[in-house]
């Protein structure tokens, strides 16, 4: 290592808003995969049984479950709505050879977010007793 290359600090994100919202925005991923684990879990859980799978149930709804799954839910809402304030730099869409207009891609990501949410929604609500 270079004499002159000092280490940079811990808390060096923490001066810069705008590098505060960037350690943020990736801390959220850490709930985001936590999320992935319970579902393959539950996956898990359903395939040892009703017993496995009712005790599973039973988990989580205790209060700190269902704390999580609201911290999970803020987190995965921040995250993704990041992302989409970003793809337009880090995706350049071309129609011909016209850039498409940043807002445009950004109103495309939500309008495919809200659309799979209602087709999931819909399916969830019609399979319930």
């Amino acid at each position: 290592m270079s004499p002159f290359h000092r280490p940079p600090q811990f808390n060096w994100w923490v001066g810069n808003r705008a590098f505060t919202l960037f350690v943020i925005r990736e801390l959220t991923s850490v709930f985001v995969a936590a999320y992935a684990v319970l579902v393959l879990l539950l996956l898990r859980n359903l395939a040892l049984g009703r017993d496995a799978y009712e005790a599973y149930l039973r988990w989580l709804v205790t209060p700190g479950m269902v704390a999580f799954h609201i911290v999970a839910l803020v987190a995965a809402l921040y995250h993704s709505m990041t992302w989409f304030a970003l793809s337009p730099k880090a995706m350049v869409v071309r129609f011909g050879e016209k850039r498409v207009p940043p807002r445009v891609v950004v109103g495309a990501n939500y309008a495919a977010w809200i659309g799979v949410s209602a087709i999931i929604a819909w399916i969830v609500l019609r399979a319930s007793p």
